[in-house]
């Protein structure tokens, strides 16, 4: 719940104008057996969580009130884990929600061919809502991060999209897409897994919402 010193304070209200969108709909394949008959993100987790518990609790603990799930993939568990155990945390009355989005095929005939056609399949939901902002996520990463410092950062710099990043070395690479940033933070060049970084690429980080 918020406390007294949030209340009036500008970050606060623009987490409520935020809306954010959970990538839920990967396949989970590397997870085998654990994603057989569920996704990724419904994968169990210290007894009754689950891995999207992350990314939920990270929303919530930093106010972030409207949120889109897409899923795709065997989501019959992930759908009830979420109207089970968070939709009692927000009150439709008042602009909060926790909506379950499959694949809508508003554009054409295909399920998400990835993480940039999942919201392109969704822009008609983003457009719709009256947000300042839109914050994606993803659904499977286990990690904690504090959103509200993402968006004013954001806010604070003009910028038009804001990554939040990782340093990996050199021998990761290979999984991530990786980009260059310069001094001021500005990203400046993107590989998408490279198999070797070229040393004038250097240093690369990983564009994830990964935290330590």
């Amino acid at each position: 719940m918020p406390t007294s010193e949030m209340v009036g304070d500008p970050v606060m209200q623009m987490m409520k104008e935020t809306l954010t969108v959970i990538l839920a709909g990967g396949k989970g394949t590397r997870l085998e057996p654990l994603t057989r008959d569920r996704a990724k993100p419904a994968v169990p987790f210290g007894g009754v969580y689950r891995i999207i518990d992350f990314v939920l609790s990270n929303c919530l603990n930093s106010g972030l009130r409207k949120l889109l799930v897409l899923t795709q993939y065997k989501a019959m568990s992930l759908d009830r884990h979420i109207n089970l155990g968070w939709r009692q945390y927000f009150v439709r009355e008042l602009g909060e929600y926790i909506d379950i989005v499959p694949p809508q095929q508003r554009i054409d005939e295909q399920w998400y061919q990835g993480t940039a056609d999942a919201v392109r399949q969704n822009v008609r939901q983003i457009e719709e809502d009256p947000c300042s902002d839109v914050l994606i996520l993803s659904g499977d990463q286990l990690y904690r991060m504090d959103f509200r410092e993402l968006l004013k950062t954001h806010e604070e710099t003009d910028a038009d999209i804001t990554l939040a990043a990782l340093p990996v070395p050199e021998s990761h690479v290979a999984g991530f897409g990786i980009l260059k940033a310069d001094e001021a933070g500005r990203v400046r060049a993107f590989v998408e897994k490279p198999k070797v970084i070229e040393k004038e690429h250097e240093p690369f980080h990983t564009p994830t919402n990964w935290i330590e």
